[in-house]
This record gives structure tokens, sequence and C-alpha cells, in this order.
């Protein structure tokens, strides 16, 4: 039987193993590699900043909205034909069953005419004449060109221009709002991920915290200091902890998931997150001026804009009713009648007016109505801006409060420890029972998600006010 030895070295150290059959080596050799592969790869961490990236580059309402501004410079470049010349071609070919035009000339004598009419009915000399049959246009080939450059056209052509291009400014405002939307709903959900992790943390800490008591309270019964029911008690708590434990990380990977769609981010169990949540600054720090910040925001930019837009589709309207002129350069081509032989080609210029007269009756209540439709949209942006306002103000008092709550928090933690202290110190004097002692974990534990559930929602607050206030 041969033998076969792997060898491996390390510094000045080596390793020598030693494997009966090429099998034994081969199933070696793929349990270590089934070993690294793991170590190799490491788990995934990502920065909030590098998923704000991965969500301007994946995410699907981002993709979208790009999608619709390259849709919009088509629109604009598509107005721009308009200032050149129409050209346009058209072909027409026919075969009737029977001739349109058929005549038959019978035959006979015929005067010879000598120059002077007068003697035509005195004519001496004649010629015969055998007949004749005539058809004509059975069939035949019309074909068409033209080229018309519009001279005036009420300024439709130069107002339809720059209603297309405001159509850009407009989506390119409204992608940048998506952007910052889509930036927001990273930020609350990478925070709502940090939270669930955080609670799982302090959730653990607490169970190994009740490991300990239930080890203690285990001691104590066997020396019959305490009764069953209070080790019943703490082995029943336990198992709640550990359902809720197994809840919370359904949720947290649940959450995960879902927001790694949103970024656009392969899901792995191995996928970890690594900002804490902190308190970054006092209200105080990120205050502005509100009415200053209303021009930052673009949805009043895009409020500007469709003001601008409905003030161009009146010129539009009123261009309907004024006159218009064109010229223009043709060809034409007709093959009808075989009999005379080979088709004629033709060329023609023209030059066209046209006064739409009847419109200007009409014309009054369109225009009319394009007016009243101004004056919604100006009724519409002063509504808007008024309640970008009291967002702004709103989105100011939350993260005032959310700082509130964060102090409040904060102090209820430190008290909620020095609670259990007390109650684990008097248990462990023998002056209250072990239900004290698990109330006062259980506050701990609550105190500890209070505060984080505060500092999460703060750092969602403070996005979310600079947000509003255009920054």
């Amino acid at each position: 039987m041969s033998e076969n030895v792997l060898r491996t070295s390390a510094t000045k150290k080596c390793l020598i193993v030693t494997f009966k059959n090429q099998k034994q080596m081969k199933y070696f050799i793929i349990s270590i590699i089934a070993l690294a592969i793991p170590c190799m790869a490491g788990a995934q961490t990502y920065s909030l900043q590098q998923c704000k990236d991965l969500a301007m580059e994946h995410n699907v309402q981002m993709k979208n909205k790009k999608l619709d501004v390259d849709a919009a410079k088509e629109v604009k470049k598509a107005a721009f034909t308009k200032y050149f010349p129409q050209v346009s071609a058209s072909a027409y070919t026919y075969k009737f069953t029977d001739p349109l035009i058929d005549v038959e000339l019978p035959g006979g004598n015929l005067p010879v005419y000598d120059g002077n009419p007068a003697n035509l009915q005195t004519a001496t000399e004649f010629a015969y004449f055998p007949g004749m049959a005539m058809s004509m246009l059975e069939s035949g080939v019309i074909a068409t060109a033209t080229a018309t450059q519009s001279l005036y056209a009420g300024g439709r052509i130069a107002t339809g221009n720059k209603l297309a291009n405001i159509g850009v400014e407009v989506n390119q405002l409204q992608l940048a709002a998506m952007q910052k939307e889509v930036l927001l709903s990273t930020e609350k959900q990478y925070w709502q991920i940090i939270s669930l992790t955080q609670k799982k943390k302090t959730l653990q800490d607490y169970i190994r915290l009740l490991d300990t008591l239930h080890k203690d309270v285990s001691n104590a019964f066997e020396a019959g200091m305490v009764n069953l029911n209070d080790l019943l008690k703490v082995e029943l708590k336990q198992n709640e902890l550990q359902i809720n434990l197994s809840k919370l990380t359904n949720g947290t990977e649940l959450a995960k998931s879902a927001f790694c769609q949103y970024i656009g981010l392969q899901y792995n169990d191995s996928i970890g997150f690594t900002d804490t949540v902190i308190v970054e600054g006092t209200p105080e720090l990120y205050a502005t001026n509100h009415l200053e910040a209303l021009h930052n925001r673009d949805e009043y930019k895009m409020l500007e804009k469709s003001s601008e837009a409905e003030h161009y589709k009146t010129k539009l309207q009123r261009g309907e009713y004024l006159p218009q002129a064109a010229i223009g350069v043709g060809a034409l081509y007709l093959d009808i009648m075989d009999e005379m032989g080979d088709g004629g080609d033709y060329g023609v210029a023209f030059g066209t007016i046209s006064i739409p007269i009847s419109g200007w009756w009409e014309a009054k209540h369109k225009m009319k109505e394009r007016r009243i439709k101004e004056e919604q949209n100006k009724n519409k942006v002063n509504d808007t801006n008024e309640k970008l306002l009291l967002q702004m103000q709103q989105g100011q008092n939350l993260l005032s409060e959310a700082y509130k709550q964060v102090q409040l928090a904060k102090k209820s933690v430190s008290q909620a420890e020095e609670n259990l202290r007390v109650n684990q110190n008097n248990y462990d004097a023998g002056m209250v029972n072990v239900s004290d002692v698990l109330d006062a974990q259980a506050q701990l534990q609550q105190s500890h998600n209070a505060y984080t559930d505060a500092l999460t929602q703060y750092r969602i607050a403070k996005v979310n006010y600079l947000q509003v206030t255009g920054r």
C-alpha cells in the first residue's frame, strides 16, 4: 500500500500529514478549503455612506427618474426640429378596370388645308383618314415631394421649444427631489436596522444577566433558601426572552433583506452595518431661516417652473389664432397616359398664408380659460409654499422633541441601572424576593430600548429637517 504525504509549512515549523490513499487526501483538501472559504470571505459590512451610494446607483425609482430626464431631453430635441423645413413625399399608382376616357374617331375624307382658313369650305383636294380609337387614363403613376419652411406660426414653434426646455428642467428637479427622498428613506431604513441590532444586543445582555440570576436562584433553592416558585419565575422569564430573541432576530433579518433590495444589494446572512447611533449636535446647531430656505427647496423651484409653463401654454393657445405663413418648393412626376409617351417632371415654388378668421370667436373663450388656469396655478403655488413653510416648522419641532426624548431616555437608563443595583443588593441581603429583581431587570431592558429608539428618531428627525430645509 502506497502512502501519500501532504507537507505544509508556517515560518520554520513543518506539519506532516500521512494518508493511506488518494481518497483520504482528497477529502482532507476539500475540508480545508471548505473551512477556509468563510474565513477568506469574511463578513460584509457597509457604512451609511456606502449604502447611500448604492441607493443612488441601483434604486429602481432613481433609475426610472433618470430615464424620465432622458425622455424629456428627447422631447426637447424633437421640438427643435420644428425650426427646420418639413419635407414630405408621396407616390400614387392606379389602374382602372376600363379607361376613364375612351374616344373613337370615324374615318373619311378630310380636306387638305392650304394655309387659308377661307378655303376649307371649298377645298378641292382631300386626304383619306382611316379612323382611330384612343383610350386614356386607364393606369398611371403620380409622385410628389414638397419641402415647407414655416415663416411665422403664431410663435408656437419658439414657445413649444421653451416648454420642452422647461420639461427637461422640471424632470431634473424631480430627479434631485427623488435623490433626497431616496437618501432619506435609505437613512431611515439603515438606522432602523441599527436600532434592531442594538435591541438584540440589549436583549442578549439581559439574557446573560438572567442566566446569572438563574444560577444564583438555583443554588439558593438547592440550599433551601427559596421556594420552587421563585425558580420557576426565573425560568419562565428565560423562555419568554428566548422567544423574544427569535422574533427580534427574524425581524432584523427581514429588515436587512428589504433594505438590500431597496439599495440594490445582494442579500446574504453575513451582511452587517457599521455605523452607531449617537447624538450629533443639538437642534440649535441645525436651525435656519425658513423663508430663506424655501428658495432652496426643489419643490419651490418646480412651482416656479409650473408658473412659467402655464404662461407659455397661454402663448401657445394664442398662437393657434394668429396668421400663419410658410414658403416651400415641390416636385411632381406624372405618368398617366402611356399612349402619350413617358411621364413628365414638374417643379413648383409656393407660399401660403392662413388666417383662422372663424376661430377668433372661439379664441375669446379659450383665452379666458387659459387666464383662469394661470390664476389657479398661482393659487396652488401660494398654497404649496405655505405648506412647505409649515413642513419646515414641523420638522424643526420634531427635531427638538426628539432631542428631549433622548435626554429623558438617557436619564431613565441611569435610574433603571441604579434601581437594578439596589434590588440586586436587597435580594442578596434577603430583603426582597426574586420578582422584584426580575422587574428591575425588565425595566432596565425597556429603558435601554427606549434610549435606542430615541437616538434613532433623533437621527431620522435631523436628516428629515435638513431635507425639508433644502440642505
